[in-house]
Parts: C-alpha cells; structure tokens; sequence
C-alpha cells in the first residue's frame, strides 16, 4: 500500500461514561461503565481525587495513568495527567457539560489537552475538528491560537481533517467526535499524512480509507498500514551485534554464537535477533559484524570488541549542492521503511513535481540531469531528511545538528525551527529562483581562503570555508572559468563542483531577494535541540532562527562550516555522523584537529561514491555498527528493517470503521 495522499491515524483515546448528570450538573465526575471496568476503555482507573477527572489513557496500551494526587500530573512523564490540568478542563468535565443541547467552549480546550500536551508544544499547522450532531454554539474559530473547525457529525469531521492535511493547509488534525446522545463518548484522534508520520516514527494505527464513503456523512475505514512484506534473502548482509559486561562475559557470548551459527539454517539467519544476549541490558564491552549467512561464523570470530563506558554524544551533519550523485541512497528506497516514507514525503510536498523529481533520481536516463538545481536540491534534501529520520528511528538523540548549504534547512526541520511542509516550500522556492538566474557555477581548491582572495574577479567571491586548504569559490560561468585556470596555471589543484547555480555569491542577489518575500509568513520556531549554522560559524541564535532574511540570505552568504565544526567539536567530544551521499563532510571532518587526535570521529552513512544499491545497505549498517561499538543504545527492530523489508505491497489486510480501533491494535 503507498503512503502517497493517505492519513494516518496514530493516537486515539476514547472516554465512555456511563451515564450524563443533569443538564447544567457539571460538578459530577463521570462513572463506571456498565461492565464496571472504569471510565476508559475498559480500565480501572480511579478518578483524580481533587479534580474528579480520570487521566488519558496511554494511546499504545489503553492504561490509564493515575494522576500525581499533589500535582495532578503523571507521575511516569510529568504531563497533565488530566487532559486540560492547567486549565481546569477535562474531557469528563466537558461531557458532563455537553449533557444539554450544545457543547460548550472548554471542549476545544479538552481536544487540545486529550494526550497531555499543551498548544505551544504542537506543530505550528494544528487544527482541531469537533464533529457533533448536537448544536456546535458558542465554539470560537480559534482557540489559544488553533484554529477550530466543526462539522454535523463525527464522520464529517473526519472527511474534513483529511482533506486539510491533504491540500497541506494543515500538518496536524486533532479530530473529536462527539456521539448521541451526548455526555456518553467521546473520541479523540491525532491524523497527519501517512508518509510523515512514518518518516517520524509515530505511532500508526492505521490508514483513513474513504474509498467506500457517498459523502461526508459515512465514516471511513480504518486500515491498517502495511507498506511493505517481510524479506527473508540468507544472501543478503544483516547486522550481529553483542556485549558483555567485562571482556571475559564478551568473550563468552562470542564462543556461544558460534555452534549457533554454525548449525543454523540460512534462511532463519535474517531471523535472528539484532543484539545478542537477550533478554538483558547491553554492557560496555561491544562488538559487531556485518555478514551474511554464510560468512557469519568468521565474521564473528573475527570481530573485534571495545570498550565504551561513555559514548560520545551524536552530532548529524547533512551535506548541501555538490554531494548528490545519480542514484544517491537508492539502495535504501524500497527497503528502509522509515528512510522510504520520508523521501516519499518530501515528494509529495513538492507537489506535482515530485514523481518526475523521484524517476529522475531512479532512472539511468534521467530527463534532467541530477546536477540541475532542479534536482539536485530537493533530491539532496529528501535524501538528508530520510537518513536523518533513519537514524532517530534507531533511538539515536542527537546532541546537535549542523548542515552545509542546503542541508542546514534539513538540520532546522529535525531541531524544530521549521516545519518540514515549510521547510519544503523554502526549498522549492530556492530552485524557482535560482532558475532565473544565469548559469554559474561554483569550485572547489586545495587552498586557504586568504590565498585565494588575489585569485578574485568580476563577481567571483569566497563561497564557502570547509576545513584548512579546502575552499570553495562561486560566481558566474565566464569569470569563473577564468579563475579556474588563472589557479590551474599556478599549481593550485581545482576541482568543478556539480552545481550550474552561482550559489553563495552576489550573483544570486535577485533570488535572496524573491525568498525572502516568499518566506514571510513562515512560522519559524527557537531551535529545540542545537542547531549550528555554517552562515554565522556558530550556534543558532533566537533572532538568526526566526528570520526570514536569515534563512533568504543563505543563498548568497558563504558557508562557515570550519568555524561552525570548530564552535561544535569545542563544545564537547562527539562522534560526528554525516547523513548525506559522497562523505564529503567526513573527509572536512577528518582533517579536523580534535577528529584527528581521535577526541572525536566521524562516520558516513553512504558510500564514497556512487555504488550498488547493496553498497548503500552495507555503509548504513557498518555505520549502525560503529554507533553501537561508541556505546549507544539501538533499537534492534528499527535495525532489522534493512535486511527484513521489502517495498511490495502485503495483501489488503481486514478493515474497521474509523471509530473503533483494529483487532490486536489498542486505542
């Protein structure tokens, strides 16, 4: 099943009391049902003893919290046990409320507030829906700055948060359906377009079918999504990894794998577990191999085992215009669902664009070729965000982002300044800029930026500072050209960047201009985890982070990534991990002072250079490998994915209405 234009269910809660107060009673806490099993989806949850109201229910077990008598918080997360804690309001309350004719104002409050979150925390583009067939009087259009829509009944409620979140005026729908008579239910869903929330690694509990539906008024079917089958290939490499609490333990569960791998049959070896011993924590003593089924008692045998009581904290770096090559990360389309759904996503956010912007990346014979800003820059983007969505679905936490070029506009999606449908639309309006601009190019020299100022002519200028002896110059394509072998003819070695935009010169002052225009509006956030940026050399500040200017100017300003590398690596040991094609920011990285005295490393993600597709599954998981020999902890199922997955379709699995969850699925 594609991701393409579907909506994801990945919460859902559900609260049935048994029975309404009276019209206008609304101090009366709700009851039991009529099995005696609580007020929530059959759970025995006590209400709060101040409040009267009972906690959400967890969206992945249906258990319900008990609330923090004090604090009225949970204790296992520290959020408003009661949806709507800070402000008084639950979902109870609000359907003691609605016991009369129309729902009052605090039922919004409540929607926003069903999972313990609060309005702030939401991504900027949140709607909520209220579908009710009683009256819907008195619900303002906007509440604590979300915007409210309503609808005639539940059912419609739902038609219309998919088709937001289709048409992209919305990245996030929280739809609540007020069912008659009212004051017995109420159900409370997050949706967001399939492929995102994949690419995020939510929850999914299934897929929006409206295939079926007349109109708004019937309810559509929830199925489950299933976007790829299970791969059983003994020939296909895989990833072993193991522990010990001490060398000796180590060396123990070495010496037990190997009659296990011996004897086994080749096609169970995909079917083994990710980390060996189960059952219990992994110890500072590690040790990995990337094998096949057939070499996979040498491999162990041979693999060699370190010590990591502390691992280094992880710093994703994303590569910009001049990494991207035909092909780049295919290896992993179809095959890494997580890596698969964000690529899809982006696509999809590019509009009718995007299915020629994917067969051109996929094909040998492309209609534009990948060096084309037209392709280079939103492939390169989608294939930045995959791999960064890949590694977090790992259970990897970055401790900062830094991107060169364009990939510092991937770095602000996963550090939370932008959203990713804005950070796409930023992107495609750079390439509609940048296409009017005339041809140019940019170069890149083994030589110190103060060396290379003589070189300088016409609008030729300093493009980017990436490490000592390695610059890049940018301007137009004739005085360019000139440069170029102005410095050949003096020894310098030269090398033409696959770009055919003037990127980070003056030449591109017209465009700065037109995206700046285009991003006014954009709602920029303060970085939530740190974001260092190459254009100011340094970590991101509030003012830069939620600047139109800031953001437009990036594609005439030059990149600072040494001095920005140098501002990270200062800040603490890390082990720097670039999530991009060609490993040209690891090589930058390599030659850096602290990488160099081995305080910190740097590992790729892909291969050197354009490979196999079973080159591209070999680098992520040795770079898996080496993530877990630093000492980190990995989730052995999202690992799994890359020698168990396969893109086709599994048969059309049973279907049930939206309002009720799937059998084996909890609400």
């Amino acid at each position: 099943m594609s991701l393409a234009n579907q909506t994801a269910v990945t919460r859902r809660l559900e609260i049935t009391p048994k029975a309404p107060p009276f019209p206008g009673d609304t101090d009366t806490p709700p009851a039991a049902d009529e099995a005696g099993t609580g007020p929530a989806l059959g759970t025995d949850a006590a209400p709060d003893a101040a409040t009267g109201t009972v906690a959400a229910p967890d969206a992945a077990t249906g258990i319900v919290a008990a609330p923090d008598a004090a604090t009225g918080t949970d204790a296992a997360t520290g959020t408003d046990a009661a949806p709507g804690a800070a402000t008084g309001t639950s979902l109870g309350t609000v359907l003691d409320a609605s016991a009369g004719r129309a729902l009052p104002p605090t039922a919004v409050t409540a929607v926003l507030h069903a999972f313990g979150g609060r309005p702030r925390e939401l991504p900027p583009r949140t709607v909520v829906f209220i579908g009710s067939t009683a009256a819907l009087t008195g619900l303002p259009a906007t509440h604590e700055g979300i915007p409210v829509r309503t609808a005639p009944s539940p059912a419609h409620a739902l038609h219309l948060a998919h088709h937001e979140l289709q048409a992209k005026t919305a990245d996030l729908a929280l739809v609540a359906g007020f069912q008659e008579p009212l004051g017995r239910a109420v159900t409370v869903q997050t949706l967001r377009r399939a492929a995102e929330a994949v690419a995020a690694d939510d929850s999914v509990l299934g897929v929006l079918d409206f295939e079926g539906c007349a109109g708004p008024a019937d309810e559509p079917i929830l199925r489950p999504s299933r976007h790829s089958r299970r791969l059983t290939d003994p020939a296909a490499p895989r990833l072993l990894l193991w522990s010990g609490g001490n060398a000796a333990e180590e060396q123990r569960v070495r010496r037990e794998l190997a009659p296990l791998l011996d004897g086994l049959f080749p096609e169970a070896f995909p079917a083994l577990p990710t980390t060996m011993p189960c059952g219990q924590a992994p110890g500072p003593v590690r040790a990995g191999a990337v094998t096949t089924a057939e070499r996979a008692p040498a491999a162990v045998a041979a693999a060699r085992a370190g010590y990591a009581p502390r691992p280094r904290p992880v710093a994703l770096l994303f590569p910009g215009q001049g990494s991207q090559h035909t092909a780049m990360a295919a290896g992993l389309y179809g095959r890494e669902p997580v890596f698969t759904a964000a690529v899809d996503a982006v696509l999809e956010l590019m509009g009718p664009e995007g299915p020629a912007i994917r067969a051109d990346w996929l094909t040998d014979a492309p209609s534009l070729a990948i060096d084309d800003v037209r392709r280079a820059q939103p492939l390169l983007f989608a294939v930045d965000y995959g791999l960064g969505c890949m590694v977090l679905s790992w259970g990897i936490r970055p401790a900062a982002f830094l991107g060169h070029s364009a990939g510092e506009l991937v770095a602000a999606v996963l550090a939370g300044v932008v959203p990713l449908s804005d950070a796409v639309a930023m992107m495609r309006e750079r390439v509609v800029a940048a296409v009017r601009i005339p041809a140019g190019g940019m170069l890149a020299v083994a030589a110190g930026a103060d060396t290379l100022r003589p070189y300088l002519r016409a609008d030729v200028v300093i493009a980017a500072v990436n490490a000592t002896s390695q610059t890049m110059l940018a301007g137009s394509t004739a005085p360019l050209a000139d440069t170029a072998a102005a410095l050949r003819a003096d020894g310098h070695t030269v090398v033409t960047v696959p770009a055919t935009s003037p990127f980070h010169s003056p030449a591109m002052a017209p465009a700065s201009a037109a995206v700046e225009r285009a991003y006014t509006g954009i709602p920029f956030r303060v970085p939530a985890l740190p974001l260092y940026s190459g254009y100011t050399g340094d970590l991101l500040g509030p003012d830069d982070a939620v600047s139109p200017r800031f953001w437009a100017r990036q594609i005439t300003d030059p990149v600072l990534f040494q001095p920005a590398l140098d501002q990270l690596l200062a800040a603490d040991d890390m082990l720097l991990v670039e999530a991009g094609p060609r490993q040209t920011l690891t090589v930058f990285a390599r030659r850096h002072r602290a990488v160099r005295l081995g305080a910190s490393a740097a590992v790729p993600l892909l291969p050197a250079r354009p490979t196999t597709p079973e080159a591209d599954r070999h680098a992520v998981l040795t770079a898996a490998c080496r993530l877990w020999q630093e000492g980190h902890q990995l989730k052995g199922e999202a690992l799994a994915r890359l020698w168990t997955c396969a893109a086709e379709a599994a048969d059309p699995a049973p279907a049930t209405r939206a309002g009720t969850p799937p059998v084996g699925v909890a609400s």
